[in-house]
């Protein structure tokens, strides 16, 4: 069998190094990737699988791609799952003989992604590692954010820690999951962690997640004596996942990281809970149908002017805060924004056009920042003070705090400005990055360089008068160097001492000894200025990275003022006012409107507020009314306004005063899970019992249609119960929109429950929507002028009508509902199917039905009638 040969063997060298990476190996002006990894190259990118031959005997698999589009395609396969080595020529082959030296220089995965193209700048990209406890009642759980040098921790403990860790991972969304190598064997186990999101799974070596090992490893990377600055001291296991993630980093990146100089712990009974379910009901960051940014709350107050903002707001708004002196000082601050439309305008405009510092501060701590982000992160900084002058005269206590720390970093804008170019270009290797009298050897070796340069003008000049060809030139390439060129209809006037180096189709290429000697000179200069530029740019950027502490502290800063700014805005614009939170167990609405709903209607379509009461004293508002009136968006509303003021927002009303929601809640519809054989009732069902496990009488609690995937009394039965339970033992402050009109009763039995209602006003055979909640009960639902709305064939609506009439006649009495004028009296059973049915159809939510759950209740309800016609002998 043939040897290998040596390219061939070194790119199997490093294979074996990262054999879980598919490794893009640089082979001139293409990433060329081999055997397996071609494989999966050519399938997951769409590119052609070629072969190449290595010896007599050896061909492998292969599939490349240019070296100027890589990054797309690295995007491609990290957005899938892959982890990703490249490996660059560390030689320039030009000046080399033999096999040019490799070596991996970045190794990506989804959670370590850093480079800007490849990172959407308004979202974190987590990296988050799980330590689990041996008796499986702890969790630690550590995230980082490698982009921006973000890195925190929590220790999840108790019962119900591992349900708190999956929420925790549906908040976080991580891009990538590292595990003990023994749990990510569990595939139930590793599968409840997923979700359903796209993570990869990572698994390391079991001793990384030992406490004691883990900690040795945190105070060694930050050079301290204890953790207790940190916060996690005393906290075993989320120093475990601290360590671990830390571990798994620095094990696969070629950086020394030096922008993780800190780690934060928090605890989640700090902010609001919020379930995942809670999150998607209330479209805080995404809409429930299309899954889009646009729609959501987060959408409405997104009025930031930076991506370390936009970031900043989207975290406030999925952990409100439940501290009531955090809350009102981010009040205070907002409050003194909409008050000075000046100073917020005056923000709004510094604000504006500002790099993102958190991401560029990452890139230089990673080691792989260019020149253009430090002229970026210079601009950044001197806007500072102007800032800072216009926070002069701040009032609150946050925006006076800002003020004071926002760190001008004069040093560091000063070593900038002296070294680096105004507009250097993108690629290191190209030159003209250094300014002139930074370095003297590089001013000496630039002015050389001109010599040569006039030189070489000079001896154009020189040999044009000594031939008498106008036409000649002299030129360069990288293959012959320097050269003079003529057409070759004039080669035969020049001298003998001309040497012939290339002929063209057009010109003869040739070199004099004068031109030879000199051109060793002029390279050399060329290339010393080209290496001493980059040896220069990297100790600048060796410098910066001192102080990146400092400069993270700017980014954080600016981050906050850009979210209090953009309150205010969103206040200014929207006529929010200020909200009072107190520690009670009020929550007391005036002329509340839904932030999302009011943006969406038809210019000059007004938004009609309603008011909303809750407290011990009548903490169950069962709500009745028709589809389409509003029943809804009413319940969401109360929800939506008071996690907006826990996050420190003003809200849309007239007045809110809001008691301290621990937990909110919202079971506002549920879908299929067909791949997991859960119904939407039993989904319904799994929804509503996590609420009353985890409700407290402190928590906000907002329920729609419980009970309507099952039969009519099964259904009733069960919402029944529900209201009864959160009532009598939960005691938690809810809104429980219903059809079934018999829960109303509940206000004459239970004494914190009162009726509301949706108005209506019926004018002959249509019904108005008043979007109004007024007190008392609805006594019908309106569902077949509903489905008139929507479009169902007119002899369906009257014969729709013809049965409802029979059927409330039936109720009053012992008469049955009569049937069709040619058919026989139907028979009880008959009847009672018939009724559930009509029930059904009548309970359909079309507003938030999705067209594959319409298709299999569809199919439902024509088996169904399908068996009834049968009993009645009918045809099908």
């Amino acid at each position: 069998m043939s040897a290998e040969t040596p390219m061939l063997a070194q790119y199997r060298r490093i294979k074996a190094r990262f054999p879980d990476a598919i490794v893009m190996f640089r082979l001139g002006d293409f990433y060329e990737m081999f055997e397996e990894d071609a494989k999966i190259a050519a399938r997951e990118l769409e590119l052609a699988l070629t072969s190449r031959a290595f010896s007599k005997d050896i061909r492998l698999p292969m599939a490349g791609v240019p070296a100027h589009h890589v990054t797309s395609y690295i995007g491609k396969l990290i957005a899938k799952g892959y982890k990703v080595a490249i490996v660059e020529q560390l030689e320039d082959p030009k000046k080399v003989k033999r096999l040019v030296k490799r070596d991996v220089v970045r190794v990506i995965t989804p959670g370590t992604v850093v480079e800007e193209a490849l990172l959407r700048d308004r979202l974190e990209n987590y990296l988050a590692a799980v330590a689990p406890s041996p008796d499986g009642r702890a969790f630690g759980l550590a995230a980082m954010d490698l982009s921006t040098g973000e890195f925190f921790t929590t220790q999840l403990e108790g019962p119900e820690a591992e349900q708190a860790l999956m929420e925790e991972l549906a908040r976080l969304s991580p891009a990538e999951l590292v595990l003990p190598e023994s749990r990510a064997r569990e595939e139930a186990w590793v599968a409840r962690l997923k979700g359903e999101r796209t993570v990869r799974i990572s698994p390391v070596a079991d001793a990384a997640f030992d406490p004691e090992q883990a900690r040795r490893s945190l105070l060694e990377h930050f050079g301290v004596a204890s953790l207790q600055p940190f916060g996690c001291e005393g906290l075993p296991w989320a120093i475990a996942a601290a360590g671990a993630a830390l571990h798994y980093v620095k094990s696969s990146q070629i950086s020394d990281l030096r922008h993780l100089r800190h780690l934060s712990t928090y605890h989640r009974d700090a902010f609001m809970g919020l379930d995942p379910i809670t999150r998607r009901n209330l479209e805080l960051t995404e809409t429930i149908r299309e899954r889009r940014t646009e729609g959501s709350l987060f959408a409405v107050l997104n009025h930031t002017a930076t991506a370390m903002g936009a970031r900043l707001l989207r975290r406030w708004l999925l952990q409100p805060l439940v501290d009531i002196e955090a809350i009102r000082m981010r009040l205070d601050a907002v409050e003194e924004l909409v008050r000075d439309g000046l100073l917020r305008q005056d923000l709004r405009r510094l604000l504006d056009g500002l790099y993102d510092v958190e991401r560029l501060v990452g890139r230089i701590g990673f080691g792989n920042a260019n020149a253009r982000d430090l002229v970026a992160l210079k601009r950044t900084l001197q806007r500072i003070p102007q800032i800072r002058s216009r926070l002069l005269w701040a009032q609150s206590a946050r925006l006076q705090a800002l003020r004071d720390a926002l760190d001008p970093c004069v040093e560091v804008v000063s070593l900038i400005d002296r070294a680096i170019v105004d507009d250097p270009p993108i690629l290191l290797r190209e030159g003209g990055l250094i300014k002139p009298g930074y370095h003297e050897e590089l001013d000496r070796l630039r002015r050389a360089e001109e010599e040569g340069r006039r030189w070489l003008a000079e001896l154009e000049q020189r040999e044009r008068a000594r031939t008498g060809i106008d036409s000649l030139r002299v030129r360069y390439n990288e293959i012959f160097g320097f050269f003079i060129e003529v057409p070759r209809s004039k080669a035969n006037q020049v001298p003998a001492d001309y040497e012939r180096r290339a002929t063209i189709t057009h010109a003869e290429r040739f070199v004099t000894p004068e031109l030879k000697a000199r051109e060793t000179q002029i390279l050399a200069t060329r290339e010393r200025i080209e290496d001493l530029e980059y040896e220069l740019f990297v100790e600048i950027r060796g410098k910066v990275a001192e102080h990146i502490e400092r400069l993270q502290g700017v980014a954080r800063h600016l981050a906050e003022l850009d979210v209090y700014q953009a309150l205010a805005e969103a206040a200014a614009r929207y006529g929010y006012t200020r909200p009072i939170v107190e520690e009670s167990d009020r929550i007391e609405i005036r002329e509340g409107r839904h932030p999302m709903v009011e943006r969406c209607l038809p210019p000059g379509e007004p938004f009609v507020p309603n008011d909303a009461e809750l407290s011990h004293a009548c903490r169950l508002i069962i709500l009745t009314g028709p589809n389409l009136s509003g029943k809804s968006v009413y319940i969401r509303q109360v929800a939506l306004i008071a996690l907006m003021a826990q996050m420190g927002s003003f809200v849309p009303a007239r007045s809110a005063r809001i008691g301290v929601v621990d937990r909110l809640f919202a079971r506002v519809g549920a879908s299929d899970d067909i791949t997991a054989g859960i119904s939407t009732f039993m989904a319904e069902m799994m929804e509503t019992a996590y609420i009353l496990h985890h409700a407290t009488p402190r928590s906000l609690v907002i329920l729609d249609e419980v009970g309507r995937g099952t039969s009519t009394y099964d259904g009733m039965s069960l919402a029944w119960a529900v209201a009864e339970a959160l009532h009598d033992e939960v005691q938690a402050r809810t809104l429980f929109a219903t059809h079934y009109h018999e829960l109303t009763r509940l206000a004459e039995r239970l004494e914190g429950a009162i009726n509301m209602t949706m108005a209506v006003r019926e004018v002959g055979d249509q019904v108005v929507f008043l979007r109004r909640v007024v007190p008392g009960a609805a006594d019908k639902s309106y569902g077949i002028h509903v489905a008139r709305l929507a479009g169902l064939p007119d002899w369906v609506i009257r014969r729709a009508q013809q049965i409802l009439a029979e059927l409330e006649g039936a109720r009053r009495g012992p008469e049955l509902p009569a049937a069709r004028p040619e058919q026989p009296p139907a028979l009880p059973r008959e009847f009672e199917e018939a009724y559930r049915l009509l029930q059904e159809l009548l309970g359909l939510d079309l507003v938030n039905i999705t067209p594959l759950q319409a298709l299999l209740v569809l199919n439902e309800f024509q088996t169904r009638w399908r068996q009834l016609l049968s009993l009645r002998g009918e045809p099908r």
